[in-house]
């Protein structure tokens, strides 16, 4: 009979398979208690670790010390070694299988997801080492103490469950109708009128990066922190089926999923990466410059709480 395993292309929504403390799930791949993977009682390295951080100080020509410079962090490595333990000689074969299959070498970054007392979070990781001794356990029984290592190349960590809000552009309250004949009771006042404004929560303990779309009939869409004034502006003139799409993480800005308009931005935008969700609660504003604002624009922001 062909032998037949499991590949873990696909890439789940981070944690999904979760069920206890101490489990990891990498992709579609499940380790840690109550699977054939356990995790050695030495545990999990990097994860609750700061990152390797990249310093801009620059030493003063005239006294002691540096000025003080930006603090950048490095990429995020995880170790944590685990061992193979088929339930039988004969499920060995299967079980590397599926070992391989889920930890091998494709390029892509997936969700690599972590619960430690009840709290799960989540990187973007790739596999950066896997060693399997094979030595007479590994040959005799398909037992082997492995060790694996991904690198996140974002350091921060996320919450499971992506936060989105929305908003459209401003309307005022049209007010009570005063007829010829007079009022009549109940007094009717119309459709509420709307601010045009959201609040984006991170509950985390770092800036999170939002991926922001404009949604048309709209003109020169923005996008202001209240807080501080920070902007995203563009012109361009969005019809009613037209999506724009900014990612503040990679600076990229694209329309109706396929055409680049990181052009459009204006003279008063932020670069797009400078454009950051601080912990807590953030205010935004949702303007643009239409003589009359068409009520189905919109602006809508998703986010995860981050954490390093």
């Amino acid at each position: 009979m062909a032998e037949t395993t499991t590949a873990y292309q696909e890439d789940p929504s981070p944690g999904s398979l979760i069920t206890r403390d101490g489990q990891i799930q990498w992709a579609g791949l499940l380790l840690g208690p109550g699977t054939p993977f356990e995790i050695d009682r030495a545990g999990l390295s990097g994860w609750e670790d700061l990152p390797g951080i990249d310093i801009g100080d620059v030493p003063r020509p005239d006294q002691h010390g540096s000025w003080p410079g930006s603090r950048w962090a490095q990429p995020r490595l995880i170790d944590v070694t685990v061992w193979l333990l088929p339930a039988s000689r004969a499920g060995a074969r299967a079980g590397l299988g599926e070992f391989r299959s889920g930890t091998g070498l494709d390029g892509a970054e997936r969700w690599l997801a972590v619960r430690l007392h009840g709290e799960t979070l989540a990187v973007r990781a790739r596999i950066s080492r896997r060693v399997v001794p094979q030595d007479r356990s590994f040959q005799m029984n398909g037992t082997s103490r492995t060790s694996l290592q991904w690198t996140a190349t974002d350091p921060r960590r996320f919450g499971t469950d992506e936060q989105g809000a929305r908003t459209g552009l401003p309307s005022a309250e049209p007010g009570v109708d005063w007829p010829d004949g007079g009022l009549d009771w109940p007094l009717d006042w119309g459709t509420a009128g709307t601010s045009g404004t959201l609040t984006a929560v991170n509950s985390g303990d770092t800036a999170a990066h939002p991926l922001i779309e404009f949604r048309g009939p709209v003109r020169r869409p923005s996008l202001t922190r209240l807080s501080d004034g920070r902007r995203l502006q563009y012109d361009i003139m969005l019809a009613a089926d037209d999506v724009l799409t900014v990612d503040t993480w990679t600076g990229t800005v694209v329309l109706n999923g396929t055409a680049s308009r990181l052009y459009t931005a204006t003279a008063a935008s932020t670069p797009e990466q400078l454009f950051l969700l601080e912990p807590g609660e953030t205010s935004l504003a949702f303007r643009s410059e239409d003589a009359a604002p068409d009520p189905a624009a919109q602006a809508a922001v998703r986010w995860r709480h981050s954490y390093w």
